[in-house]
């Protein structure tokens, strides 16, 4: 019986890198070959599948149908492949992985998930950094981060997780006072509470409800979700909260002050510098992260 023809691994890997990184220069800065070396490979790939797996303009590669389909399949074939490999290896040592995300993403979204990520790569350990300034560490102090932003600085690979909603979550005792029509005189004798990194968010809410004027008695500044949400359900402020908070955390002590739907200016994103997508702690959680649909 004839041996099957292996498909050709260099081109492969040359595939496989312009797809992670998002860039054929950037693959072929990380492999060591010129732009147009790594397009060969390319090419060769492409004549032994029989299709067409990028389209190419000038200096862009764009993955076609046929090719992200082809990344789709090939893809846990290889991490099944390099796992094995490292099942049987004496001289694997522990993966390191240094993230940076917010402590309520963590404790809500990322922590009661992290058991799938270590029974599939039980040697991936992460160590986890909730300090200020996430984005700006990343590259630096940091390997990756998990981010409430805008939108990340240029030169970083982002990957948006959701499209976050803006609520405003109080005690249920300040929300019978202020009531289901939201009283305006209510509302104006109220402490409100807004996260320091994201100062849009109350804009965006008063906003939606038609309060652009609305002077509160006070603003409270907070550099913490988690206090955030404990201070509100203490009676010590509406805290305006993004994501959905209040279901997370299931405390029958906080109420959502209103049911509309509010657009946030910020969504959750994960950054790394597109290089480090080439360490296999960070292309083993990016992978796992986007495929669980945190």
């Amino acid at each position: 019986m004839p041996s099957r023809r292996l498909p050709p691994l260099r081109a492969l890997e040359a595939f496989m890198r312009t797809v992670r990184l998002g860039s054929a220069r950037a693959a072929a800065e990380e492999i060591g070959l010129s732009p147009s070396a790594l397009s060969r490979r390319i090419t060769n790939l492409e004549e032994f599948v029989g299709k067409k797996l990028f389209t190419r303009a000038r200096q862009s590669m764009q993955l076609t149908d046929e090719g992200q389909a082809f990344y789709e399949a090939v893809n846990p074939h290889l991490e099944s492949l390099t796992r094995a490999v490292e099942s049987q290896s004496d001289n694997i040592s522990l993966l390191r992985l240094r993230l940076g995300v917010l402590p309520l993403f963590g404790s809500q979204r990322l922590f009661p998930r992290l058991g799938e990520l270590r029974k599939r790569h039980p040697l991936l350990h992460i160590d986890i950094d909730t300090g200020p300034h996430l984005e700006d560490r990343v590259g630096d102090t940091l390997d990756a981060a998990i981010i409430l932003s805008r939108g990340p600085a240029t030169g970083l690979h982002a990957v948006r997780l959701d499209h976050n909603l803006v609520h405003a979550i109080c005690s249920k005792e300040i929300g019978r006072a202020i009531g289901e029509n939201m009283d305006r005189e209510v509302l104006e004798k109220q402490t409100f509470l807004t996260h320091t990194e994201l100062p849009e968010s109350f804009a965006a809410w008063k906003k939606a409800h038609g309060l652009d004027d609305l002077e509160p008695a006070a603003i409270d500044h907070y550099d913490s979700g988690q206090l955030m949400l404990e201070a509100a359900a203490q009676g010590l402020g509406i805290a305006i909260m993004h994501d959905d908070h209040m279901r997370r955390a299931a405390d029958n002590r906080l109420t959502d002050l209103s049911n509309k739907t509010v657009e946030s200016p910020y969504s959750y994103w994960f950054v790394c510098k597109p290089n480090a997508l080439e360490a296999r702690p960070v292309r083993l959680f990016h992978d796992w992260l986007v495929r669980a649909g945190l």
